[in-house]
C-alpha cells in the first residue's frame, strides 16, 4: 500500500473539508432540530458529499468538458448558493418543519454540497485521480475519501453535545455567526472564481 499517497490525499482533503470548522455552520443550520433529525441530517450530508466527490473523481472532467463548464464557474455557482443560505441564517428564516423536508434540504444543501463537497474538495480529488497510475492507487484514493468522510460524520454526529451546552439562546447566536462565516466563504469563492476567469482570459492572445 502506498502510505505516502494515502497520507497526502487524506490530509489534503481533510484540511479542505475542515470538519471542526463545519461544526458552527452545522449547528447553526440544525441546532433547533431534535437530536434524531440532526443525526439523520449529518448522515445524509456525509453520504451526499461522498457521492458527489466520488462522482467527480470518476467522471468529473468528462462531465465538465461535455457541458463546456470550467471549474471557476462551478466555484462561482457554489459561492452564489452559499450567499442565499447565509442571508437566511442572518435573517433567521431557516426554520422549516421536518415534515416538509427541511431536514433533508439542510442536509443536502448547503451542508452536503457545496460545504463538504465543494469546489476545493472536487478539484483536489480530480487532480489526485489524474495523478494515479494504477488500480492500486485508485483504491488508495478511494480509501482516503472514505476515511475523511468517516471523520466528518463522527464530528457532526457528536456535535449534539455542543447543542446541549449552548441551549436555545446560544444556538441563536451561533446561527448568526454561522451566517457571517458562510457569507465570508461565499464571497471568497466568488472572488477566487473571478480571479481565475480574469487570469484565464488575460492569457488568451
Amino acid at each position: 500500500m502506498n502510505v505516502k499517497l494515502f497520507g497526502e490525499f487524506f490530509v489534503t482533503l481533510l484540511v479542505i473539508v475542515d470538519p471542526p470548522g463545519m461544526v458552527p455552520v452545522f449547528l447553526g443550520l440544525t441546532g433547533s432540530m431534535p437530536a434524531k433529525a440532526r443525526n439523520k441530517a449529518a448522515t445524509q450530508a456525509v453520504l451526499l458529499a461522498l457521492g458527489v466527490i466520488v462522482g467527480f473523481a470518476v467522471a468529473g472532467q468528462t462531465l465538465l468538458d461535455y457541458l463546456h463548464v470550467q471549474l471557476p464557474a462551478l466555484q462561482a455557482a457554489g459561492g452564489l448558493l452559499l450567499v442565499l443560505v447565509a442571508l437566511q441564517l442572518l435573517t433567521g428564516k431557516t426554520d422549516e418543519p421536518a415534515e416538509q423536508g427541511g431536514t433533508s434540504n439542510v442536509a443536502l444543501v448547503p451542508i452536503g454540497t457545496p460545504l463538504l463537497a465543494g469546489p476545493g474538495a472536487i478539484v483536489a480529488t480530480m487532480l489526485y485521480v489524474q495523478r494515479a497510475e494504477s488500480a492500486d492507487e485508485y483504491l488508495i484514493l478511494a480509501a482516503a475519501i472514505l476515511a475523511v468522510m468517516a471523520c466528518v460524520w463522527l464530528v457532526l454526529r457528536f456535535s449534539g453535545v455542543i447543542v446541549r451546552l449552548l441551549r436555545p439562546a446560544g444556538i441563536e447566536v451561533l446561527t448568526r455567526i454561522a451566517g457571517l462565516l458562510l457569507a465570508a466563504i461565499a464571497v471568497q469563492l466568488i472572488a477566487d472564481a473571478i480571479n481565475a476567469f480574469v487570469k484565464a482570459y488575460a492569457a488568451v492572445p
